[in-house]
């Protein structure tokens, strides 16, 4: 653990160097404003400067793109089981993405701004002459990985991107290439980064790296989503969501929740597509992964999972992290989802804690799982509540209500007056991100988790249900329920799967349980062509936040400068100006 804390140090050290000499490209956001990068002279040839160039593009994640606040609100904030209050969602969160700043500064321009700094150092890199063959190699890995994630961001949000010429000087006007085009583009860079990293067995691995497995598990996961978007319009895909509220009493209640069939709609430009090879190609891909070919991967134990200290652990393929009370390379995951507490009382909300889930999100689970027993906050307090000694409860339910509000009773016997609240005080709030250095902090050091392990096992999961191996389906899905203490998934008893549509809802819903608050869901229903069905399903939620969507939504918008500084993009995403 000790050369896990000294290592993340390290990254974090050096970036403060390395986003000194680099400056944001002006013009066309996929230009690279070379004449203000670094040049190999000042910063050397050697191990040193190997790594500060490979710092750099990691500080990207941190400093240009979530330290803004924007991420992970953009990938996010859009999404049928997500909520809070009307202001934190603002426009963006109610479906209006024309000229929000989540849409162009943190995702168009901060993805762009990290694959020109990988280019880069990638030309940087790749002419050193002191530093062996497999460092080389490991560093040309990582940046290649880093350009792959930010491209498959970008495909999935925008539909067709520019891709940007690797070249050191190339012409800023690039056209939007097919979605194929750029998944290939993605593709390519990641296989030959699962041979060039390192494993994160091999004694020169950096725990808080990326590694092989790293690029093994994306893979899984790129073709997965290709095949998804490939698979034929009329797919039925049944999902349990529904309108949050009842007013038939009069008064508004919690509408239950109910189940609904959807097919999928056809989407634009993966109609040429095969989706069971897609879909084969990542069920090998995550087969190598769990077999151990790219190194010794675990899920880890659910009380181990969201611990600060395992944050390298290797279910975590691939997260962001920075230092605690940094002002400037700083991630505000916890403040936005657990509130930072007041330095004298850590019982006290100071303020935060404004996203979580929605009551049908919750209804989702088996009575004693983990991700609901443990993974959700059933009490809490803020500082308004001191005066007349008083909490929250959640959820709204005759047992939790028993517990909280008769005789201080049960699990509650603490002499707090606890209450519930229909609105955005009380939601299924996380608590994946509430163990940082100092809760305190509204700069506190959360890790976001890009990519999980369990994420690919429910990919791997995916795959083989669409390849017709139903017996290994529910084998990986089982990894994931029996971590959580869930109920056993099986084609016969209490709980059925007997079909492969009823299995496909399964995995679909078991990713929307153990991804939660980890931005995939909304980017989930795109895939599937279920988007629209399963937001317009809720219409209003918990929170008065409108779930509402039209055809526009299916992609954002290309951001206003872009358009207005490349010539060989002339027209935006249907719906937006």
């Amino acid at each position: 653990m000790r050369k896990n804390i000294s290592n993340r140090l390290f990254i974090i050290g050096l970036i403060a160097l390395a986003v000194s000499t680099f400056t944001l490209p002006s013009c066309s956001w996929i230009e690279e404003d070379t004449a203000s990068l670094v040049t190999d002279k000042a910063i050397g040839d050697s191990e040193e400067a190997c790594a500060q160039w490979v710092t750099g593009v990691y500080s990207k994640w941190i400093y240009d793109i979530f330290c803004w606040g924007y991420f992970p609100r953009v990938l996010e904030f859009d999404a049928d089981y997500i909520s809070g209050p009307a202001w934190a969602f603002g426009k963006f969160g109610v479906g209006n993405f024309q000229g929000e700043s989540d849409v162009t500064d943190a995702l168009w321009k901060g993805c762009y701004g990290l694959i020109g700094r990988a280019n880069e150092a990638e030309r940087q890199i790749a002419a050193m002459k002191n530093i062996t063959e497999a460092q080389k190699n490991n560093a040309l890995g990582e940046l290649r990985f880093h350009k792959a994630f930010a491209y498959f961001l970008l495909v999935r949000a925008y539909g067709e991107i520019p891709i940007q010429p690797e070249t050191e000087n190339f012409d800023r006007n690039q056209p939007r290439k097919p979605v194929t085009d750029v998944f290939n583009h993605i593709i390519s860079l990641l296989e030959p980064a699962t041979r060039m990293l390192y494993k994160n067995t091999d004694p020169d691995y950096k725990p808080g790296h990326v590694s092989a497995g790293s690029a093994a598990g994306l893979l899984a996961k790129v073709y997965a989503t290709e095949a998804s978007y490939a698979m034929p319009a009329g797919t039925e895909l049944v999902v349990r969501t529904g309108t949050a509220y009842d007013f038939s009493s009069g008064t508004k209640s919690y509408a239950p929740l109910q189940t609904h069939s959807f097919f999928k709609q056809t989407v634009s430009g993966y109609e040429s597509l095969d989706p069971l090879q897609l879909y084969q190609q990542a069920a090998d891909w995550a087969e190598e992964l769990l077999s151990g070919t790219y190194g010794d991967y675990a899920l880890l134990n659910y009380d181990q999972l969201w611990k600060k200290a395992n944050a390298t652990a290797s279910e975590f393929l691939f997260s962001i992290g920075t230092v605690s009370g940094d002002a400037t390379y700083k991630i505000t995951v916890h403040s936005w989802y657990e509130g930072y507490t007041m330095p004298e009382n850590t019982d006290f909300i100071q303020s935060g804690q404004w996203v979580g889930c929605t009551r049908h999100w919750y209804d989702l689970f088996d009575h004693d799982d983990y991700r609901i027993t443990q993974g959700v906050k059933h009490r809490w307090r803020v500082t308004y509540q001191r005066e007349d000694n008083s909490g929250f409860y959640y959820p709204y339910t005759p047992e939790y209500q028993q517990m909280a509000e008769v005789e201080h009773s049960g699990i509650y016997a603490d002499g707090v007056n606890y209450r519930y609240s229909m609105s955005d005080e009380c939601l299924a709030f996380t608590t994946k991100y509430a163990d940082v250095s100092n809760p305190s902090t509204d700069l506190a050091d959360a890790n976001w988790p890009f990519l999980r392990l369990a994420d690919v096992i429910l990919i791997y999961a995916e795959a083989l249900n669409e390849l017709d191996k139903p017996g290994d389906a529910l084998l990986q899905l089982n990894k994931v329920r029996e971590r959580s203490n869930a109920l056993r998934a099986s084609m016969g008893g209490d709980k059925p799967l007997a079909t492969k549509e009823a299995r496909r809802a399964a995995i679909l819903e078991e990713r929307a349980k153990e991804l939660a608050c980890e931005a995939d869901r909304r980017w989930d229903l795109i895939r599937w062509g279920i988007y629209l069905d399963a937001m317009n399903a809720v219409g209003m939620d918990d929170c008065d936040v409108s779930k509402t969507r039209t055809s526009r939504n299916l992609l954002f918008p290309i951001p206003v400068q872009e358009l207005n500084t490349n010539s060989a993009i002339n027209a935006n995403n249907p719906g937006w100006q």
